[in-house]
């Protein structure tokens, strides 16, 4: 047992926690007036339902026992047999904070979900749905990723913080919750217009800060790595907001706030996987890559497949998560972190790459054929869809019977 480990990673976990309050800003400020408490609640309700299955039965079953690498057992319910003495993944915290620390990321993950539905899901479906998808999707994906036996790790697939467990699962469920679900009333015509840029930019701040706790902390204690991971997490978000201020540069003729948090949102995304495998100077590749990518994987999505991924949950986390996976298959090395069996491609080996590729089909399989289920089991006890009167008028009123703005019109 370490004391300065325990308390970096106690730090840590609050870090990560703070995301999801961030994350219902950004969401927020994107969404038109009539529909921010909406957004924001999603992200608030998941707060308290991720944390009671997760204490409940989520951890047991991510980390507890192993079932053919896909699934842990119910060792753990309701936490028992977790304590103050060290776990089986970090010699040097309490078990507590282990399960604190993985609890944060299995809040923040299906939030992430909930911003290519706004406007038009019902927020009971949307409950009902991250209850079992994080049951059906993310509790055996981490397993398979990060828990004793898993699956992907036993192939040599790896993710550092969660480029496969959060970011590429929740993006591809968003996209295709967002296809089954329809897209929004005049999503070809109508100009659906932010409504609040500074929400938007102050819950991209909010990321960026938690993201230190997010990837730092995934080193497990106070070390080099740590430090290592923090660096690359600052250099990616800052070189990816700087490329996409360019790519508004030159499609619009002068850079916007809006872009550069999303730039550096995507940023964050892409370093994820590899923030404690790849040297230093790749990391500013990573960055400024992922902004072109995205930015012309969301003008894929929306203008040629005419999906209406509201808030782009697809086009940054999970185009950004994909290629975070890909990037960390070129980029890793083993003598940073002696979890990566081999080097990357650029190093002149194909095995991590090949099976960072494996790791990332079978997390767009799992996260494609888990929203299926989930939405079917939904769909038999409540419409996913609100109708269309109440779409009209407002999820903020017709779900919630609040107005964020009661005393000013005319915003939308």
């Amino acid at each position: 047992m370490n004391s300065g480990d325990t308390s970096f990673m106690l730090i840590c976990t609050a870090f990560v926690f703070l995301m999801t309050p961030g994350l219902a800003f950004f969401y927020g400020g994107l969404v038109r007036r009539k529909n921010v408490v909406n957004t924001m609640m999603a992200c608030v309700s998941v707060m308290g339902l991720s944390v009671v299955m997760w204490c409940l039965f989520g951890y047991s079953l991510a980390f507890g026992g192993n079932h053919l690498g896909i699934i842990g057992d119910f060792r753990y319910f309701a936490l028992n047999g977790v304590g103050m003495e060290p776990g089986p993944y970090a010699d040097s915290i309490p078990h507590y904070v282990f399960t604190a620390f993985q609890m944060m990321f299995a809040m923040i993950t299906p939030a992430l979900i909930t911003g290519a539905v706004v406007g038009r899901m019902r927020f009971k479906a949307l409950f009902l749905f991250i209850a079992l998808w994080s049951v059906v999707v993310y509790y055996p994906l981490a397993h398979m990723v990060w828990g004793q036996g898993g699956f992907l790790a036993s192939i040599g697939s790896v993710d550092f913080a969660g480029g496969n467990v959060v970011h590429i699962s929740s993006g591809v469920s968003a996209l295709l919750l967002a296809y089954l679900i329809g897209n929004r009333k005049g999503f070809i015509n109508v100009s659906y217009r932010i409504h609040n840029i500074p929400f938007v930019a102050l819950g991209a701040s909010l990321l960026w800060f938690g993201w230190f706790g997010f990837n730092a902390g995934s080193a497990l204690k106070a070390d080099g790595l740590a430090a290592h991971a923090f660096m690359t997490t600052a250099i990616s978000a800052a070189s990816a907001l700087l490329s996409w201020m360019l790519i508004d540069i030159i499609k619009e003729g002068k850079p916007t706030l809006v872009g550069a948090s999303t730039g550096l949102v995507i940023g964050l995304v892409a370093i994820t996987p590899g923030a404690g495998f790849v040297p230093i100077w790749s990391s500013f590749i990573i960055g400024a890559l992922v902004s072109p990518i995205c930015y012309f994987g969301i003008t894929f999505i929306k203008s040629k497949l005419k999906i209406d991924d509201s808030l782009d949950a697809f086009g940054c986390h999970g185009i950004g998560g994909i290629w975070g996976g890909i990037a960390t298959g070129l980029f890793a090395q083993s003598s940073i972190n002696g979890v990566a069996q081999w080097d990357g491609l650029v190093f002149g080996e194909t095995k991590l790459f090949l099976a960072q590729l494996a790791g990332i089909a079978v997390s767009i399989a799992l996260a494609v054929a888990g929203t299926l289920i989930c939405a079917g089991i939904v769909k038999l006890f409540t419409p996913l869809r609100v109708e269309d009167k109440e779409e009209k008028l407002g999820l903020d009123i017709c779900q919630h019977g609040e107005n964020a703005y009661p005393s000013f019109n005319g915003w939308d």
